[in-house]
Formats: structure tokens, sequence, C-alpha cells
């Protein structure tokens, strides 16, 4: 009997690799799996890199109505060709495009997983139109997925698609955490403060972190002006602000005045995109994720895996993985003045940061092992297979 095809979409490439690192070699033990995604010559890479096959089909975060028709009949064309017996999109783009082709190419499973909605930041006419987009794709699955039980929530409650269709993965997240990947041990003492000397920052600096897009859902216009605050006040302890991620200037860019602190302040350090984000983790004593909207933010796995205390927003996902005083603490979005007390008060009180700093690792290690989240997504395919009466010889 012939494997079964897996076909898992992605708006473009970056999300294999960074959001699902590593899923789609582990299913390509038990399935025939394919990559599609936007960026050929990348996705590629990712396809030689990872041993799984590609197609790709250029698709964009942006709404661009005749460019996602090109792409959808492409795939339509691709999947009527392949007969895949699962078809499992992420990210919104791809959600509409793999979902709304799967429905017209008679694919049996239809899985779209939510690690975030756009639309929860968005007003007026483009609120509508995200809305409908999200009714569509959920409308064409016969399974969704969100990756968080504040997305789970928020999705039953504005009544997007039937109960009955919605499900939690595990404890959530798209794809856990390699804590093995992600330890402090890895990183020696003298390592560290080599690097830390290598980006000018002293041993005794307590050093913030941020991991992400630099665009204005992430929280960044309210982080640099409080840190910016912060570096005014005397009783502070030198602190240095390290910015890993990629500056975005098209969907939702930083704030002309913000974009000037980040130049001009010598106590901020912005990196760009980094591949391995895990040295700058290692030499920082704490994450600031102020972010607006997520799904379940692997950054703050991340971080708390590399043993670090979190300050984050009462948010989705970011208030599943964070507990308030516990391993971190939370704060209201778009509260400049809570960012501050918040970030004053995990350097100021040594007690209190000890104390956040020893449950970090282990509560990420009890809760979001990879290989746990994987075999649940496995157990799951298995589960639907049997419901159309396909089997998986594994």
């Amino acid at each position: 009997m012939a494997i079964p095809k897996l076909i898992r979409i992605t708006t473009v490439p970056l999300s294999l690799e960074k959001l699902l690192e590593g899923q789609l070699a582990y299913m390509q033990d038990y399935f025939e799996v394919t990559a599609v995604s936007a960026d050929a010559q990348r996705l590629k890479i990712y396809g030689a890199k990872h041993k799984v096959k590609v197609f790709p089909v250029e698709m964009t975060r942006q709404i661009t109505p005749l460019k996602d028709l090109k792409a959808l009949l492409k795939l339509v064309l691709f999947l009527k060709r392949e007969q895949p017996a699962i078809v499992h999109t992420h990210t919104p783009k791809a959600g509409i495009v793999g979902m709304l082709a799967s429905k017209l190419a008679g694919v049996p499973i239809r899985l779209h997983t939510v690690a975030g909605l756009p639309l929860m930041e968005a007003t007026g006419k483009k609120r509508k139109l995200l809305e409908t987009v999200e009714r569509i794709t959920y409308r064409c699955a016969t399974k969704v997925y969100p990756n968080s039980k504040g997305l789970y929530e928020f999705i039953r409650v504005q009544n997007f698609t039937l109960n009955t269709k919605l499900k939690i993965i595990g404890k959530g997240s798209s794809n856990g955490i390699d804590t093995h990947h992600f330890d402090p041990e890895l990183f020696t003492e003298e390592a560290k403060y080599d690097f830390r000397k290598e980006l000018g920052i002293s041993a005794t600096d307590f050093v913030y972190v941020f991991v992400g897009r630099l665009v204005g859902d992430k929280g960044i216009n309210e982080l640099v002006q409080a840190f910016h605050e912060i570096c005014d006040l005397e009783q502070s302890r030198a602190a240095k602000l390290l910015l890993v991620g990629p500056l975005e200037t098209n969907l939702d860019p930083l704030e002309a005045s913000i974009l000037k602190v980040i130049k001009e302040n010598t106590n901020i350090i912005a990196v760009g995109y980094q591949q391995d984000v895990r040295s700058y983790l290692a030499i920082s004593d704490a994450l600031v994720f102020p972010s607006y909207r997520e799904g379940f933010p692997n950054v703050v796995m991340q971080a708390g895996a590399m043993g670090l205390p979190s300050i984050v927003t009462n948010i989705n996902g970011c208030n599943e993985i964070i507990e308030d005083s516990k391993n971190g603490l939370i704060i209201p979005r778009k509260n400049v003045e809570a960012l501050v007390n918040a970030m004053l008060k995990i350097i100021n009180d040594q007690q209190l940061y000890l104390k956040l700093k020893q449950t970090a690792r282990p509560m990420i290690v009890n809760r979001y092992q990879r290989k746990e989240v994987w075999q649940a997504l496995l157990e799951e395919y298995k589960s639907l297979l049997q419901e159309k009466g396909l089997s998986l010889d594994k």
C-alpha cells in the first residue's frame, strides 16, 4: 500500500524554517511530505536540507487578489495531480489559498493551524475583510487547530466556525521546543563574556532582549520608549536593550521617532535577523516581549528554556507560557508605564529576579518538549486517516 501524501503549506519559507523547524522531517518517516511555499530558491534549499519534496507557489503576506488567484489555480492543479491524503496549512494567506485549493481539489483531510490573527488589531473595512478570509478558510477546512487557549476562545466567541472543528493539539504551540538545543549549559561563561565584549556590553550590564520582527504590533514602539526612559533614571542600573530581528518597513513600520531613538541611543543594540538566536539569549538577563497579539510565541518558550525570565503582555499564548511572578511578569499591552515599572522591577528586585530565573527553564521543559508536540500531531493525523478509512503503515 502506498504511503499517504502529506502537503504542508506556509506563505513564506521562513515559517517552515523557524515556526515548524524539524517537524516536516519527522513526519517524513510516516508520510510522503511536500512543503509548499513562496520563494522558490529558498524553498529548494529548505527541501534539500530537510530531505522533503518542495513545490513553489508565489504567495504574499499582503492583500493581492490577482496574485492570490494565480496561486490558487496553480495549487489546485498541483493537488489534483498529487492527490494527497492531508493538506495542512499555516499562516493566514497560505490558509485561505491552501484550504480553498484543497476543497476544490477534493482533498479528504484539510487542516489549518491558527498561530495568530492579524485581524485582532485591524479595524473598519480591513477588519471585515480579514474576518471574511478567516471564515472562508475555516469553512473549507475539515479541522482548525488554534495553537493556544486564547485563540481557541476568540475563534469560538466570534463564531468563525463550528465548535466541532476546533481543537488544540497537546498543551498548545505549533511546534514545541527542543530543550536540548535551547540549553544555557551549551554556553560557557568565557564564551558569553567574549560575546558581550564583542557587542560592547560589559559584564555588569543588565541586558534586556527582544527577539522577533521589529514592527508596531510586536510592541517595539512602547519597548524602545520605555527603555529610553529607564536610561534617563539615575537610580537604574546600567542596562542594554538587545533587538534581535529584522526591521520591516512595509506592513507595520515603527514610528519615525522610535527609529531615531534606536539609531541614537548607544545602549540599544540592533543586530538584525539572526539564523541562530541562542547566543543572544545566552548573554541576556531577561526577555521583554510586549506584543499586541500572538498565537503561541516560540521566542517566549526559547527564552524560558535558556533560563530567562520574561516580561510579556497579557495576551493569549504569552499568558499561557508565563505565570505572573513565577517565571516572568505579565503586563497590560500598549502600556509604556507598566512596561517601565516591570523592567525596573526585574532589574532592581534581585530576590524576585532570582526566583523567576530559577523556575524559567523547568517550566518549559516540563510542558513544551518538541517531540511530544510532534507525537500529538502524528496521533491526530492517524486518527483522521482512520476516520476516512485510510491507514498509515507505520
